[in-house]
């Protein structure tokens, strides 16, 4: 087929139009068009004439002559890639595979395991979606938290309470996301997740979503046990022997190869690890706020219905501060999961039709920033705690909120402007100052302004921050080889987010699919 990029229309000129745009370039008849498919659509509202940017497929007769003739940078030959799972190999193993987390990794590395006949055997600390939703309204409405199911743990992990997005900058040469977006779309998310530039599915059809993807895993051979965390590796000569499982389906579980798809916030599990003598380290990431505003403001600067944005800054001390998880028409969460610390996220309905936008406004941190910490793999788990009790402490559990304009002056917020909050979960007035290291406050203080030219009001004085965004991604990295297997322990499979190779649904279920794919080619079916 033959790719088109960079196909710039009218704002809501339609797919016709740019077929015919695309037909008059190619020098073609739309009727000699055998094919006309869009693969991407965004939007470009950086000037006042809005434009819809396509991407675009076309099959016709005789495409490297169409190509030649054109001699356009933009056409291409594309290569249309299937996902294909590898041959299964030789080697033989007593147990099944085990998989520890229902995140985005253990999901799909549960369906590959599934679908090849390996019949996985999963255990997740949290509870089912239907059983977990009403765990984290419970949270929202009393504060009582459920350490085990809350909107970190539970099925589906924590971008089920998030907005669903599906960006990712990783390269696929495999069709994966392909797959990936395939398997949503089937089990009732919507064809839009293959074309827009920003997919994202929405906290309320993730619900569905994924205990649908779990049944077919169920059906075909699997078995997933909710209510089942992780308490120890058995390990006998450098090698997984067997896993160490709580709750009623648990026990001592032999087995010799295990896929430790952790999430972001695992740390009583990290610390485990680090005990059992898995090789790991600190690795950097961000910590900061969320910035509220009024949908309209942000839609209004940006041009568009349900704007989304993505901002970057290089502060003088040489540290990033950038946008994170932007959420239109969105509420800021507690996200919190131990108690007496709490931490927030962002989260959208499928509408995304909220009445403030938000999105996390952090910096980042590396290991020489929390040496105060200690020296060791889990410092970085330190200085999150830290920070996340601070923040407990500012309202007495309810999220910490703050005037932009207080902010700046290092003073608790007494009363807000015309811009209220939109939150899951009770809030209260503070300093969040009194919460975040001081280069991080002076970070964010010094990229408003340049966050202010780009949208137009971003950094007024009633813009809203929300205390605090302290999980951005895992502290820790458990370093594994080219087999991704752990390093100095044959059998473990560190995978996505809390193992530090993964940033989002999108990247941590590719790195799901890529373990699964390395024990395939080892072993085969029982």
């Amino acid at each position: 087929m033959i790719r088109v990029s960079d196909i710039r229309v009218p704002a809501g000129a339609g797919e016709e139009h740019v077929k015919n745009k695309v037909s008059h370039l190619l020098r073609l008849e739309a009727s000699d068009m055998r094919e006309f498919r869009v693969l991407k659509k965004a939007v470009d509202a950086r000037k006042k004439d809005i434009l819809d940017v396509y991407t675009v497929a076309v099959s016709a007769e005789g495409e490297e002559g169409i190509i030649k003739k054109c001699s356009r940078s933009n056409v291409s030959i594309m290569k249309e890639v299937r996902y294909r799972c590898p041959i299964h190999g030789t080697a033989r193993s007593s147990c099944r595979p085990v998989v520890i987390g229902f995140g985005p990794a253990g999901i799909f590395a549960s369906l590959i395991l599934a679908k090849e006949g390996y019949r996985p055997i999963v255990y997740e600390r949290g509870r089912c979606i239907e059983e977990r939703a009403e765990d984290v309204q419970h949270f929202f409405d009393t504060g009582k938290l459920n350490p085990d199911s809350n909107v970190q743990f539970g099925e589906g992990g924590a971008g089920t309470f998030s907005d669903g997005k599906l960006s990712t900058g990783i390269k696929d040469k495999e069709g994966r996301k392909e797959f990936i977006l395939d398997t949503l779309i089937r089990h009732g998310a919507d064809e839009s997740i293959r074309t827009d530039s920003h997919p994202h599915i929405g906290t309320d059809r993730l619900g569905a979503i994924i205990p649908s993807i779990r049944r077919e895993i169920e059906e075909l051979g699997g078995e997933i046990h909710f209510g089942c965390a992780l308490d120890d590796i058995i390990v006998s000569g450098g090698r997984v022997d067997g896993v160490v499982v709580s709750g009623k389906q648990g026990g001592i579980i032999s087995c010799d190869n295990v896929f430790l798809c952790l999430g972001h916030s695992a740390r009583d599990t990290f610390k485990m690890l680090y005990d059992a003598g898995f090789d790991m380290e600190a690795k950097p990431f961000a910590v900061g706020v969320r910035a509220e505003h009024k949908r309209y403001l942000i839609d209004g600067a940006l041009h568009q219905e349900n704007a989304s944005y993505k901002l970057t800054y290089h502060a003088s001390d040489g540290r990033g501060v950038y946008s994170f998880c932007m959420c239109p028409g969105g509420y800021v969460v507690n996200a919190s999961s131990e108690k007496g610390r709490l931490t927030v996220n962002g989260m959208s309905y499928s509408a995304r039709d909220g009445e403030n936008s938000n999105a996390a406004i952090v910096c980042t941190v590396s290991s020489g920033d929390y040496m105060e910490y200690g020296d060791d793999a889990l410092a970085g788990v330190r200085l999150q705690r830290d920070i996340e009790k601070k923040a407990f402490d500012e309202c007495g559990g309810a999220i910490p909120y703050q005037r932009y304009g207080d902010f700046k002056k290092n003073m608790a917020t007494e009363t807000l402007g015309d811009l209220k909050p939109c939150c899951k979960g009770s809030y209260g007035l503070g300093n969040i100052r009194n919460i975040l290291p001081d280069f991080v406050c002076d970070d964010i203080i010094e990229a408003m302004p340049s966050f202010g030219r780009k949208i137009s009001g971003f950094d007024g004085d009633d813009t809203l921050f929300a205390g605090v965004e302290a999980r951005t991604s895992s502290p820790v990295r458990i370093i594994r080889n080219d087999d991704m297997q752990a390093v100095n322990i044959s059998g473990a499979y560190p995978v996505g987010e809390g193992a530090g190779y993964a940033g989002g649904i999108m990247s941590a279920a590719i790195d799901g699919m890529r373990a699964a794919e390395k024990y395939i080619c080892k072993y085969a079916t029982m």
